[in-house]
């Protein structure tokens, strides 16, 4: 079950951030903004009132028309490393969401070596770092900018990260991962996916759908894919631990991602019945004390082990208060049709 606030005030603060999260009466409004934002920005393109710029290397967009997570950086890790092993050099340009360099820009990784942190860099720009030290990740809002900068550095290749609605830098394909049965609110009206060149849908919702949305957008290519368990790793580590490890122990579950409910589900599914979970807002940045009420509900509760998911672990190094208690993450890929790999091939 889920933890209920008792009488600590920072937990307490910390859950009302997460309910004003999903709070629909305020979000709604939001949605509504950037839906209508979004139709004049797209119109003035087409009227030629503003340009697209274009790069001399190919541009692969990850991108979605929903608020909140829905898989892109798993994506944009699948499509990063598929491309290392076709012999490609490609980097990941992103904004670097609420990192210290998101207005002024930077290089987190060259390909050779990482020079920066999550708090420079955002969460899941240092997430894709550490997984993938091999490629070049640029940091900034003047995508456009950063793209010059990875082809100056010699990479080939750009994977650019939640780029759907970045009409500013023309892209060779527009990805987007699209969920249609899920209830969430939109950043573009659903007719916008009418830009994308692919769209991938979760397999588990069946081929009905992709029957249908092929009705819909008769000239996008649309494929599955389903969410996979990777394993349970200690911090700092290549090799996973037996999920047996953890399904028998007393553990406490946390995250700071978009929709926790996802890594419950995740857990639940290889067995793993956490005492209860601690939901933090999206991009949680960890504070020392939130650290310590982790640290005291793992004593009180009497558990064997903490456990969170990658995006979180990475912000968790050096940690006092978290010192001698076992700490675990959660890896996963996504695993998509083998068609959808021959058209960004294709594309190349």
């Amino acid at each position: 079950m889920k933890l209920r606030p008792k009488d600590d005030n920072l937990e307490l603060r910390q859950r009302l951030v997460y309910i004003f999260q999903k709070m629909k009466l305020l979000i709604k409004p939001v949605s509504f903004v950037n839906q209508t934002g979004c139709r004049i920005k797209h119109l003035l393109y087409q009227a030629g009132v503003f340009h697209a710029q274009e790069v001399p290397v190919p541009v692969i967009s990850v991108g979605n028309i929903r608020m909140g997570g829905s898989e892109k950086t798993p994506l944009v890790i699948s499509l990063l490393s598929f491309l290392l092993e076709k012999g490609k050099k490609p980097a990941m340009v992103t904004r670097g969401y609420k990192g210290l360099w998101e207005q002024k820009g930077g290089i987190l990784s060259d390909g050779k070596s990482i020079m920066g942190d999550w708090r420079s860099a955002g969460d899941e720009p240092y997430m894709v770092a550490k997984r993938l030290p091999s490629v070049g990740i640029f940091i900034g809002k003047d995508r456009y900018s950063s793209c010059l900068e990875a082809v100056k550095l010699g990479f080939d290749t750009v994977v650019l990260d939640d780029g759907f609605q970045h009409l500013r830098l023309k892209r060779n394909l527009d990805i987007v991962l699209h969920n249609p049965l899920e209830n969430a609110d939109l950043r573009e009206p659903v007719s916008a996916l009418k830009r994308a060149d692919i769209l991938l849908v979760r397999s588990l919702h069946g081929s009905s759908l992709k029957k249908t949305l092929t009705s819909l957008f008769q000239n996008v290519k649309i494929f599955g894919y389903n969410v996979t368990f990777q394993g349970i790793y200690p911090p700092g580590e290549d090799k996973s631990l037996p999920v047996e490890a953890l399904s028998s122990k007393r553990v406490i579950a946390f995250s700071g991602i978009a929709d926790p409910s996802r890594f419950h589900i995740l857990l639940k599914n290889e067995g793993i019945r956490p005492l209860f979970t601690l939901d933090f807002h999206d991009h949680h940045s960890y504070q020392e004390s939130t650290l310590r009420v982790l640290r005291k509900h793992y004593i009180r509760n009497h558990a064997d082990a903490l456990i969170t998911t990658e995006k979180d672990i990475a912000k968790l190094s050096g940690s006092q208060s978290l010192e001698e208690i076992p700490l675990y993450y959660i890896k996963i890929d996504l695993e998509i049709e083998k068609a959808f790999y021959h058209e960004v091939l294709a594309m190349l």
